[in-house]
C-alpha cells in the first residue's frame, strides 16, 4: 500500500486475545479496539466485520467513571450485543495491562460488570465476571425444539429441561444424551431464529453431561449464524445458574465447561452461582486469557 494513503488515514491501535485458555491459538479470539473515542456505530460494525471473529470490543476511555467502570461496546459480525461473556474478560484483561489491579470494572449496555482478576505462577492470570442475577424463562417443550431445530428428539436428554436463563442476554439451554450427539450436532438457523423470536431466547446453547476432560461438568456447543462459537462466557453463566437451579451442580461449586473442542479451539469455562432463600444468585464466569497479536487498523 501507498505510504501517502496510510499516513492520510486513522490508525486505531488494537489487541487480539485467546480467552477462557491457557494456551494461545486455543480458546475464543478477541480484538479489543482501546480508543474508539471517534468510531460511530456504523464504522465499528464494519470493523467487526473486517476482524470476522466471534466478537470485537470497543473501548471508550474518557465516558464511565471508577464506579460504573470503563464504557465497552460489544459487536459481532452481525449486530451489537449488551452483553457477552468472552468479550467482557479479555477486555478487562487488556484494560489491567501490567497494573496488576485486582478489579476492573466494565460499564457495558446490561450495567457494570466487575471482573477480578488472580496470579498464579506459571499461568496466565484468571479472571472471574460476576454476571447479573440469572432470570429463568420458559421451560420448552422437546418435540417442538427437535421440530424447530432439526435436532432428533432423540439425541435430546429427557431428563433435564430445556430452559431459557438470561444472565444480559436470554439462552436456551438444551440438553442432549451424549457426545455422540454432540459431535453430529446441527442446528437449522432459520426455522430456530423463528422459533426463539417467539418464544423468549436469542440462541440455543447445546449442553450434555458427557464430557471429554473428566474433570469437566459439561460439554458445550453453541452454533449461532453461520458458524460456531468456541467459548460462550454469557451462555455459560445462565447454565452455570441452570445447573445449581435443577442439581447438576451444589451452590458455590466451582465446576468446569468444556468448549470449542469440534472446532479445535478447545475453552475452558469455570463458573460458579449460589442459592440464597431458594434464589440462584452471585453467578460467576472465568477463565484465563492469552495475548496473541498487537496491530494497527487503518483507513
Amino acid at each position: 500500500m501507498p505510504q501517502s494513503s496510510v499516513s492520510s488515514g486513522r490508525r486505531l491501535p488494537f489487541v487480539q486475545l485467546d480467552v477462557f485458555t491457557t494456551r494461545a491459538l486455543e480458546g475464543n479470539a478477541l480484538a479489543v479496539f482501546p480508543d474508539a473515542t471517534r468510531l460511530d456505530d456504523h464504522e465499528m460494525q464494519a470493523i467487526a466485520r473486517e476482524m470476522n471473529l466471534s466478537e470485537t470490543t470497543f473501548v471508550f476511555p474518557h465516558e464511565g467513571d471508577g464506579e460504573r467502570g470503563v464504557r465497552v461496546r460489544i459487536f459481532t459480525v452481525q449486530e451489537e450485543l449488551p452483553f457477552a461473556g468472552h468479550p467482557t474478560l479479555g477486555t478487562a484483561f487488556a484494560l489491567r495491562g501490567q497494573s496488576g489491579r485486582p478489579e476492573i470494572r466494565l460499564q457495558l449496555n446490561v450495567g457494570t460488570i466487575p471482573v477480578r482478576f488472580e496470579e498464579s505462577s506459571g499461568q496466565p492470570p484468571f479472571g472471574e465476571m460476576t454476571q447479573a442475577d440469572p432470570t429463568f424463562g420458559q421451560v420448552h417443550d422437546p418435540a417442538r425444539v427437535a421440530e424447530a431445530t432439526g435436532i432428533p428428539i432423540a439425541d435430546i436428554d429427557p431428563k433435564l429441561p430445556i430452559q431459557t436463563v438470561s444472565t444480559g442476554i436470554p439462552f436456551t439451554v438444551l440438553p442432549l444424551r451424549s457426545l455422540e450427539a454432540a459431535a453430529r450436532l446441527h442446528i437449522d438457523q432459520q426455522r430456530a431464529s423463528e422459533y426463539l423470536r417467539s418464544a423468549d431466547g436469542k440462541f440455543f446453547f447445546c449442553v450434555t453431561r458427557e464430557t471429554i476432560d473428566p474433570t469437566a461438568r459439561l460439554h458445550a456447543r453453541m452454533l449461532f449464524y453461520n458458524g460456531e462459537d468456541p467459548a460462550t462466557g454469557s451462555a455459560s453463566g445462565c447454565a452455570a445458574a441452570w445447573m445449581v437451579e435443577h442439581g447438576i451442580a451444589r451452590s458455590d461449586e466451582h465446576v468446569l465447561i468444556e468448549q470449542g473442542v469440534e472446532m479445535k479451539r478447545p475453552s475452558r469455562i469455570f463458573v460458579r452461582a449460589s442459592r440464597r432463600n431458594d434464589r440462584v444468585v452471585n453467578v460467576r464466569v472465568g477463565g484465563n486469557v492469552v495475548e496473541v497479536l498487537r496491530g494497527e487498523l487503518f483507513f
